[in-house]
Order: structure tokens, then sequence, then C-alpha cells
């Protein structure tokens, strides 16, 4: 398996497999392909954080990471990471995983302190997150405190930041 980043070319083939990943999650509105669609036409961006895990069958899985900011001040490098999506029939074996420690460490190198995530905590905590709420780091609406997740790339770097997560108005239109 190979994990690179996105290509104009690969659009189409990462909204299908988004669209599939999601299709029969119970918590979820059926718009993530969307929401990846929106953040590829924003500021928050970043090309070399939109990654597709491929195989020769194609395009498996994908994960984004985009731009934030924690509190009032920008004081630390934040991301976001929504959505990962893997092809139902090929979840379960790791890929999903790889994508997440491909884009955590690319995240590092690129000079990122930190990641933000919604999600199940179970999954996501073996990765390093905890609830942000350690950190004094609260959502800009009502979720599950245990499911509002921060890791820290760069050791320390949360330990002075606290305040609302601010995510770019992409991630607010439907």
């Amino acid at each position: 398996m190979q994990i690179r980043a996105e290509q104009k070319e690969d659009f189409s083939t990462i909204e299908e497999v988004i669209l599939k990943a999601f299709e029969n999650v119970e918590m979820s509105d059926q718009t993530e392909h969307q929401l990846v669609g929106r953040l590829r036409d924003s500021d928050p961006y970043i090309p070399e954080l939109s990654l597709v895990a491929e195989e020769k069958d194609g395009i498996l899985g994908h994960i984004m990471l985009t731009k934030i900011s924690i509190g009032e001040e920008e004081s630390v490098k934040s991301l976001a990471l929504a959505p990962v999506s893997v092809l139902p029939s090929y979840q379960n074996q790791g890929i999903g995983k790889s994508l997440m420690k491909h884009s955590l460490e690319k995240a590092r190198e690129l000079g990122y302190e930190s990641v933000i995530v919604l999600g199940h905590p179970e999954y996501y905590s073996k990765f390093g997150f905890q609830p942000a709420s350690q950190y004094g780091i609260t959502a800009p609406f009502e979720v599950p405190d245990e499911a509002f997740m921060a890791l820290e790339l760069k050791r320390g770097a949360l330990e002075k930041v606290s305040g609302t997560v601010h995510y770019s108005t992409e991630f607010s239109q439907t």
C-alpha cells in the first residue's frame, strides 16, 4: 500500500470512498464528502495533509488535516482531523491506522504542534488523543467530552493553550 498526497484527478474517487465509508454510520449526516470539497477550496487546506491510501485496486482510503485556531491567540499551530475514510470492504485491515500515523508524522514534519478531532474515543485514543478538556480546550458546539479530543504533536504544545476551537466556516456550511 502506498500513502500519498491527493491529486486533483483523485477528487471524484475520494468523494466515492468517503460516501461509501460513511454510508451506514449511525452518527453521520452523510455530508462528509461535501465538507472535504469545501475544505479543499479554503485557506485552511494543506495539500500535503490530504492523503490517500492506494493499492493496485485503486484508492482505498483518505484522510484530511486542516488548519484551525484555539482560543484567542494563535500561539500553537493546530490542525483539525476530519474525516478519516476507508472503503467498507477494506476496513479493519490497518488502512485507517496507516493513514493516521502517516498524516500525524507529516504534520509534525511540517511544524504543526497539535491536532483536534471529534470522533470515537476508543479509536483515537490508540494514537494518543485525550479529551481536549484536559487542556482547557472546548468545542464551539455541544459534544460529549470524551469525543472531543486533542493530541500534542510537539511535547508541551498545549500546556499554555486554552479556550474554544475555531474551525473554518467550511465546517458549519451545509
